[in-house]
């Protein structure tokens, strides 16, 4: 298996594509996706705010995007959430998309870990922050070692 594109990677996650997860950008230690407003994404249908839960997998996913190294091959270095913590600080707009951008800002042999803000219009305005811990080089495989 040879390395994939991250948008394809993302459409092969099935909670990811259940969002319609889109890459935006991708290099190296930072990475940024985005969820376009969709009625299927909406948490309280009386103010149409997006539910916590999609933008909990978002700030994960962007996350474990930027968690592996790059020279490390995805077939060869599945990666595992340890640890993700997430602070909510505003509701979404209902009717505009949203963006999630993370940043690896350090990594050990066995360890990456990772700060997200999830927003609309800027990420010195956010929706949503985290911080992330991932284990690198989990089996890939079950059974496998």
């Amino acid at each position: 298996m040879t390395d994939i594109d991250p948008q394809e990677h993302l459409s092969q996650i099935p909670h990811a594509a259940a969002l319609g997860l889109e890459m935006v950008s991708h290099d190296g230690d930072t990475c940024e996706t985005r969820i376009r407003n969709a009625a299927h994404l909406v948490g309280d249908p009386d103010t149409g705010v997006i539910h916590g839960g999609a933008i909990t997998a978002m700030l994960d996913n962007v996350s474990g995007m930027v968690a592996r190294p790059e020279d490390m091959p995805r077939e060869k270095a599945a990666i595992a959430t340890l640890d993700l913590r997430i602070d909510y600080m505003g509701a979404a707009d209902p009717t505009r998309d949203i963006h999630a951008r993370a940043h690896c800002f350090k990594r050990t042999r066995n360890v990456a870990f990772v700060r997200a803000v999830a927003y609309q219009d800027s990420p010195d305005d956010p929706i949503a922050t985290s911080t992330a811990t991932f284990m690198l080089g989990t089996r890939n495989e079950p059974g496998k070692s």
